[in-house]
């Protein structure tokens, strides 16, 4: 009411002299609204840690299908199946309140209970669960294998220039500083990339 008062003045002090004496706490009001201290909280009060807990599950869950789908060019627009092996209570919990959600947004068909996962699926880690997308007949394995094995071969050819140039002790010493770190930066980038590359192989030899 405290909140409100500004913005609905009347309604809000008709509100607050009507709880009088039900267990509103007046302070220093001097029984009106309009004369009550403005509530104060700290950024404890204002954090639901079990709430929080349960969005950054959520959000895991989508991340790591959402990557994993990117990682093996899912087509984007085919929904796609979902098992699960094994589920805490808390993971439990968080799935039925949140199936819905997590369905949409990752583009999951449904979510299958499997004593064990069958060849030619790809796993996705969540605290509490371990879930998995079987694949082998959405995405063609050896297709994908080829493509990012080609990809890698590129990159390691940009690696190995990179490379060459910043342990050259010419190029340190007589090029522009912002040129050296610009190929530094590079250097980085492409070795992030190489790693997702490197990743997206092993899920592939997962599924078989």
């Amino acid at each position: 009411l405290i909140l409100m008062h500004p913005i609905m003045p009347f309604v809000t002090e008709e509100l607050w002299n009507a709880t009088e004496g039900r267990g509103v706490k007046m302070g220093d009001a001097a029984h009106m609204l309009a004369h009550a201290q403005w509530p104060s909280y700290t950024a404890a009060d204002l954090v639901d840690a079990e709430a929080e807990a349960e969005m950054n599950w959520v959000i895991a869950v989508i991340g790591n299908v959402r990557s994993a789908r990117a990682q093996l060019n899912v087509p984007s627009g085919s929904i796609v199946p979902m098992l699960v092996t094994e589920m805490d209570e808390a993971a439990q919990g968080y799935w039925d309140r949140n199936a819905g959600l997590i369905l949409n947004k990752a583009r999951i068909e449904s979510l299958t209970q499997a004593d064990s996962l069958p060849k030619g699926c790809i796993s996705i880690g969540a605290p509490g669960a371990s879930f998995a997308l079987p694949l082998a007949d959405i995405i063609d394995v050896a297709a994908e294998k080829a493509r990012q094995e080609k990809n890698l071969g590129k990159l390691a050819k940009e690696l190995g220039g990179l490379r060459g140039r910043l342990k050259n002790p010419k190029f340190a010493a007589s090029a522009p500083e912002e040129v050296v770190a610009e190929a530094r930066e590079n250097l980085g980038l492409r070795e992030e990339e190489e790693a997702k590359i490197k990743e997206a192989l092993a899920r592939l030899q997962e599924i078989g």
